[in-house]
């Protein structure tokens, strides 16, 4: 099943990069050549947003999406994506 997910990139990592940083086994697996996007839900949240999050001890949900396109930090992505095996990973369809 699908769902759509708009989110600011925080990260992202490149297939050719893997080595270079500290990934968990099985994401690597599963990422195989796509890019590894490390986003932050619901994309760039305003001051305000931000200390109401607090205030309700509800933090920013981070997820991390599995492209075949290459991302750039900061930009903002809506995609639509189904879920993997590992919570909080989705692969861009």
């Amino acid at each position: 099943m699908t769902e759509r997910i708009e989110a600011e990139v925080i990260h992202a990592v490149a297939p050719e990069e893997f080595g270079e940083h500290d990934l968990d086994p099985e994401l690597e697996s599963l990422a195989d050549s796509r890019h590894v996007v490390v986003c932050r839900r619901g994309g760039h949240p305003s001051i305000f947003e931000l200390a109401w999050a607090m205030l309700r001890r509800k933090p920013i949900e981070p997820v991390t999406l599995l492209s075949e396109n290459r991302v750039a930090e900061g930009e903002i992505v809506d995609v639509a994506v189904e879920e993997t095996s590992i919570a909080g990973v989705y692969r861009v369809v």
